[in-house]
Formats: structure tokens, sequence, C-alpha cells
């Protein structure tokens, strides 16, 4: 049996590399809480003086789950902050893993209630496959597959570093 190790430190340095080819005059980064929103706080740190608003926006997809009626109303659902005006933006949305898609759909969703951005562009850390909607990251720093009954969970220690965990899924 193959052992599926990933080194998140050295994806996360991939990330930042692809995430300055996709900044545009006005772009602002928000992350997906919880883990996209790590990347993103890193992120605009690594990257200032790119031009980005002072700070990351967060954004939450719980009010906008279509598994809202199953799962209930999560601690997250006041996760979402968005610093800056969100019309005429263009938002880099920062996650850590891309799966089946509905994730990203339920934060669009809630993006477009604070406003209507020039543009949005999707990065993730992971992109494992197994979409369930039309949804692609323009940039992703590893591609993967993992069976379905397997999750993956990117953890950030106390000193900032990130790490994965791959356990069965919920």
């Amino acid at each position: 049996m193959t052992t599926l190790t990933l080194d998140a430190e050295a994806l996360y340095a991939n990330l930042l590399a692809g995430v300055r080819g996709l900044l545009k005059p006005g772009s602002a980064l928000v992350g997906v809480w919880s883990g996209g929103a790590w990347l993103a706080e890193r992120l605009q740190k690594d990257l200032a003086g790119a031009g980005l608003p002072d700070r990351h926006g967060v954004i939450s997809s719980a009010l906008h789950r279509d598994d809202f009626g199953s799962r209930g109303l999560s601690a997250t659902s006041d996760a979402t902050s968005l610093p800056f005006e969100i019309d005429g933006r263009h938002v880099l949305l920062i996650d850590d893993v891309l799966y089946t898609g509905r994730t990203t759909r339920a934060v669009i969703n809630e993006l477009f209630d604070f406003g209507r951005p020039a543009s949005v562009t999707l990065a993730v850390l992971v992109d494992r496959g197994g979409r369930e909607l039309p949804i692609e990251p323009a940039y992703s720093a590893a591609r993967i597959a993992l069976p379905a009954a397997q999750r993956l969970s990117l953890e950030r220690k106390p000193d900032g570093r990130f790490s994965f965990q791959i356990g069965e899924a919920a």
C-alpha cells in the first residue's frame, strides 16, 4: 500500500508564486473559511507591496450551502468579513482543498450578497478532483486523486506553518 504524503509548505510556496501571476490592479484576497482563510492571511503578508488592500477578506459558505437542511447552521455562519468594497473589485478566492465544488458555489453566492465583483478567480492549494459542479481553479499548487472515503484537511500549527491530515470522511 502506498502512503500519500503532501508537503503543505512546499505547496504553499507554489501557491504564492501562482497567486502572484493572477493578481490584477484592484485585486483583493478572500479566503474560504477556515483553511482558505489561513492561506489568504499568510498570502496577504507575503504579498505586501503588491497593491492589495490592507487586509484580506474571509468568507463562509454556511448560509448558502445546498446541504443546509441536513447540516444546520454551524458556528462559522458569522465568519464572513469583507473589509473592502466588493463592487468592481477583482476577487481572488483562496481555498485549501477543492473537491466537489459545492463550497465554492456557496461562497460565490455569499460574495454576491455583498456586491458585484469585476471578476472572481479561484486559486487552491490542492485540487483533489471529484467535481460535482462545473468549477475549476485558475491555479492549483497540486492535483491529486483520493478515494471519496478519504478526507484531506489543512492544519495550521501554532507557528503558522501548514501541514495536511488525511483521514476518513465523516
